[in-house]
């Protein structure tokens, strides 16, 4: 299954500040999410809370993405990255 992701605009400002190697973390963890969002490397999972409406999964230990799936769907938009803190 391939998807079409959107970056909101704060997520891409997050993603300029992150260090190379995790910038390049994140290429690599998002190569494999456009072919499956719910590959198991990925640890994918649905949040609660203030956050239900949307999804998180890891980039490595520290860092995660926060997205969530278009009106259609098929689509899916990029809000958040960060480390835990995101979550507060």
């Amino acid at each position: 299954m391939r998807v079409d992701i959107f970056y909101y605009y704060k997520f891409e400002k997050q993603l300029n500040k992150l260090n190379k190697e995790i910038r390049l973390l994140v290429v690599e963890k998002e190569k494999i999410f456009r072919i499956n969002p719910f590959d198991s490397r990925l640890k994918t999972h649905k949040l609660h809370g203030k956050f239900e409406d949307y999804f998180a999964f890891s980039i490595n230990y520290k860092y995660r993405i926060i997205f969530s799936y278009t009106d259609n769907k098929k689509d899916i938009k990029f809000h958040i990255i960060g480390t835990h803190d995101i979550y507060e």
